[in-house]
């Protein structure tokens, strides 16, 4: 059994840099609204891939991300400043894909592309961490 969480917390987490490098491109691109959407979904990957440790899940975003919170957030294992990010860019990933005439600045998403890298990086470190003692 723990081979299996293992193999997909490291196939959630490769999931989360993919995504990082199709928001690189989008951005690139100018496509802002689907940059905003990698974004998101990077940092969601590697929530999901943390939580595998913990053999935990949600069927919700939302629920994912309380989750996340509740279990390392809270228990500072994660640091907040970098957790935030993930609720700002949930927030802006549903409003660019579910509402009309939602223009995303092209800087805001970069901006947030970089703190979705940080996320994804330090998510990564804390992986092995949890991986290695487990």
């Amino acid at each position: 059994m723990r081979e299996e969480i293992t193999a997909l917390a490291r196939y959630r987490l490769q999931e989360a840099y993919e995504s990082l490098e199709e928001a690189d491109i989008l951005l690139k691109e100018k496509k802002t609204r689907g940059a905003m959407n990698r974004v998101y979904y990077s940092m969601f990957y590697a929530a999901l891939a943390l939580l595998a440790t913990k053999q935990l899940e949600a069927s919700k975003h939302s629920g994912v991300i309380s989750l996340f919170h509740k279990e390392f957030v809270k228990h500072q294992i994660f640091p907040k400043d970098i957790a935030k990010f993930l609720d700002v860019a949930f927030d802006l990933r549903n409003k660019c894909d579910y509402k009309d005439f939602v223009i995303i600045k092209e800087e805001h998403v970069e901006e947030l592309l970089n703190e979705a890298k940080c996320f994804v990086e330090r998510s990564g470190q804390l992986l092995d961490k949890l991986l290695e003692t487990n």
